[in-house]
């Protein structure tokens, strides 16, 4: 290996000596790009296309990884009584589910994803879920049945506080914003109120107000092209920032990004590319990685193994942004935070507090609509401006009919004066160290009884980990709602807790949690033959792709 990077470094020196500085560039920029699929992402489509369709009959469902016919049994049994168990507690959701899934394409999708695709189909004939809620109060939810889930979908991110807090906010919102109405072009005076609080907050000069967290990265990002003159955006591997093409490359949209490179996070290769190029106009964070860095969002529908990895260090990442930031600074990159997702999760002041780290462009969403959807940018005063002085018919056009909605800015009003209150100023208090002790806890729980599972965690947001080589750590997220532990479409690879959460309400958690995985395993999804690793599994799985391929 040493070997190898030595001559690496050689023949970039060549290069630059002799007179290729392009070449030069592009080699250093292949290098610096994530070694997996996920850090090419045209090799990543390709790929994706070569995949062929197929689906898993009874017998394979239940013996995929060559179990014997005992343990098979076994696991017939038990998902045969979680699948009767499904069908007694929550028959009006489930029904009312599948009638819904007949016109709503996104629960057609969520439906298909949540496990890996082979094991899909017959899972969803014989194990009926329900998508649909009545009502919520506390950590918990409620089905059409008067089933009661301790919510740990966060919903997507924007339950902070507890959803009795957010009701509220909507409800004070509502409140202000009735004498005007839904009237849109003109401000309602709390526009005013949320955009200096937020300056306060972000530490930048101007505000602008969009309909999603999405829009207004894009914004973001259209700001920073359009005043660097250049058009490349750099993002991380794995990084999620919306759904559009330029930050999205790889499998999940039908073109790859056509100005955007992905780097490995974490890595003094990107620094370097950086510092050579000309044609980078913004660099795009998601401080989430941190947690995962250069690995995509966890979801179990790609959980074929026992391969996922997380792990958090404060510092580390800490000091990666600080040295990302000097060389932004250096190379006249926009620096741009999205903390639509983390955004006051973290910290009151967001992850530029938290990571002690001063951003160009900040964007929010989520949990700053007070539970009405919202996406801001914040931005320093020579970014934030759409035109040119002097050149005028040069702009940089962006409105929105709903930005800045009376009702959404008055539930931000709300959201913003409440985030100011000593009480829940004084949930951010220790923050780390109590839900770092949480998960150390729960782990310590799960060592003794024996079982092969482990969280790993970014203050509130959790994600699942397995220690013993398996095709079947899926099936955990159909066991947690069995205890009433409510998780969304992608399973264990996100646990999203509220930070309202106290000592009693976690014990609940952990208890359901050990149950789950205690009852999954006396099923014998985790039955392993002694030769079984994580290669093996996936050298297995590529030999049945490509049968079913050729």
């Amino acid at each position: 290996m040493e070997t190898t990077l030595s001559l690496s470094a050689v023949s970039l020196a060549v290069l630059a000596a002799t007179g290729l500085p392009r070449l030069h560039r592009r080699l250093s920029l292949s290098r610096a790009k994530h070694r997996s699929l996920t850090g090419h992402s045209r090799m990543a489509q390709r790929v994706a296309r070569l995949i062929p369709g197929y689906a898993y009959d009874e017998a394979r469902f239940f013996a995929a990884d060559d179990a014997p016919p005992e343990v098979a049994a076994q696991r017939r049994a038990g998902f045969e009584r979680l699948a009767a168990l499904y069908e007694q507690r929550w028959p009006r959701s489930a029904q009312m589910t599948a009638r819904a899934r007949e016109s709503i394409s996104d629960l057609q999708f969520t439906g298909r994803y949540r496990v890996p695709f082979q094991f899909s189909p017959y899972l969803r004939e014989h194990l009926k879920l329900g998508n649909f809620l009545q009502a919520s109060g506390g950590l918990e939810v409620e089905d059409l049945d008067g089933n009661r889930f301790h919510d740990l979908t966060g919903s997507y991110g924007v339950n902070v506080f507890g959803y009795d807090f957010y009701k509220v906010c909507i409800a004070e919102g509502a409140a202000r914003a009735a004498a005007l109405g839904p009237v849109l072009g003109a401000y309602h005076p709390a526009v005013l109120a949320n955009a200096e609080r937020l300056k306060a907050i972000s530490g930048l000069d101007e505000v602008s107000f969009h309909m999603s967290g999405t829009e207004a990265v894009m914004q973001a990002v259209r700001l920073a092209r359009y005043h660097t003159r250049r058009k490349y955006l750099v993002r991380f591997c794995g990084a999620y920032h919306g759904w559009w093409e330029d930050v999205q490359p790889g499998p999940g949209n039908p073109l790859p990004p056509r100005e955007t490179y992905t780097l490995q996070d974490l890595s003094e290769r990107s620094l370097q590319v950086l510092r050579q190029r000309n044609d980078v106009a913004c660099v795009l964070v998601n401080p989430l990685q941190a947690l995962h860095p250069n690995s995509a969002a966890p979801g179990d529908s790609s959980l074929v193994d026992s391969g996922r990895r997380a792990h958090f260090d404060r510092a580390a990442y800490a000091a990666w942004l600080q040295r990302l930031r000097a060389v932004c600074s250096e190379r006249g990159i926009v620096l741009i935070f999205d903390e639509v997702f983390v955004g006051f999760r973290l910290a009151p002041g967001g992850a530029q507090a938290y990571f002690g780290v001063q951003a160009d462009m900040v964007t929010y969403g989520k949990t700053l609509g007070g539970g009405l959807p919202v996406g801001v940018v914040c931005g320093r005063r020579d970014l934030m401006k759409r035109w040119r002085d002097e050149r005028p018919a040069d702009i940089c056009f962006a409105r929105g009919t709903f930005n800045a909605h009376p009702y959404v800015m008055g539930a931000m009003q709300a959201f913003l004066e409440r985030l100011d209150s000593p009480a829940v100023r004084q949930l951010y208090d220790g923050l780390d160290e109590r839900w770092n002790a949480r998960a150390a806890a729960l782990n310590a729980r799960l060592e003794a009884v024996g079982l092969p599972v482990r969280v790993a965690n970014l203050s509130t947001i959790w994600t699942v980990l397995y220690t013993q080589p398996s095709r079947y750590n899926w099936m955990l997220q159909f066991y947690l709602r069995a205890e009433g532990l409510l998780l969304s479409w992608v399973g264990s690879g996100r646990l999203i807790f509220s930070l309202n959460h106290d000592d009693a309400a976690f014990e609940s958690v952990c208890e359901r949690f050990v149950a789950a995985a205690q009852a999954m395993q006396a099923d014998g999804w985790w039955w392993q033959a002694p030769e079984q690793t994580n290669r093996s599994i996936r050298r297995s799985l590529l030999r049945e792709l490509l049968s079913h391929r050729f």
